[in-house]
């Protein structure tokens, strides 16, 4: 991926954050498209094609969590991050159900914001080019493909979200053996730190819950350690 190739959408109502945050991207190489509140930012995303969107939380008309809940249902697959003054546990958590990539607390610096954004972009990258590797996986009566992010079930099909999907996949790896949670963390998150923890455990949450109408597949905790993804012979 080249950087003047790719669009950011940025949702922000502080207009000096903004513009601020919009000019910085853009001499970066990003081409940034910026709203000033929720609604806006759905109709701009709706005309145009992103490559990440970064979100504020509290915004009048329509707040970041709803709007992140909007666009994955248009885009299951576009990173979302979110920008936010709030900070505890509780909020990190709504983030991250609403479909969050990645949640970054004001203040933070805009190389603290690059840095995290050519991260998830670069995960992306690899999980778009990873076609060397094994992308399609059998879980007990599931097909998985984890290049178009899709789990299937007697004709029944759930799109995955990026993260849901490399999760999934190193689950698959490491079938009917111990997944390491730290490992996990550092290959998806890239920080093993304790919010990133919480996030791991809503996805863990969300693909049991995917997983449901098969009894002989389970992820079990194993405590101390990690996770595994059990699978009926």
């Amino acid at each position: 991926m080249q950087a003047e190739k790719l669009k950011i959408l940025l949702v922000e109502d502080d207009a000096n954050l903004g513009t601020l945050l919009r000019e910085y991207l853009e001499a970066k190489g990003y081409s940034t498209s910026l709203a000033v509140n929720g609604k806006q930012g759905f109709d701009l995303f709706s005309k145009e094609k992103f490559n990440i969107c970064i979100l504020d939380v509290m915004m009048p008309v329509k707040d970041g969590y709803t709007l992140a809940k909007e666009i994955r249902a248009v885009d299951a697959n576009v990173p979302v991050v979110f920008l936010t003054a709030k900070s505890m546990k509780e909020d990190t958590i709504e983030g991250f159900n609403a479909g969050a990539d990645d949640y970054i607390t004001k203040p933070f610096s805009m190389e603290e914001l690059l840095a995290r954004i050519k991260a998830i972009l670069r995960r992306t990258e690899i999980k778009v080019n990873a076609n060397d590797s094994q992308a399609e996986f059998k879980i007990g009566s599931y097909k998985f493909d984890y290049q178009h992010q899709t789990l299937d079930i007697k004709g029944s099909q759930q799109k995955l979200t990026t993260k849901e999907a490399d999760l999934l996949k190193l689950l698959c790896l490491h079938a009917n053996d111990i997944l390491d949670r730290n490992f996990a963390l550092k290959a998806i998150w890239n920080d093993d730190n304790y919010f990133n923890g919480r996030s791991m455990d809503v996805y863990i949450a969300k693909l049991r819950k995917y997983l449901k109408d098969d009894p002989s597949v389970e992820i079990i905790n194993v405590h101390g350690k990690g996770f595994k993804l059990l699978m009926g012979k």
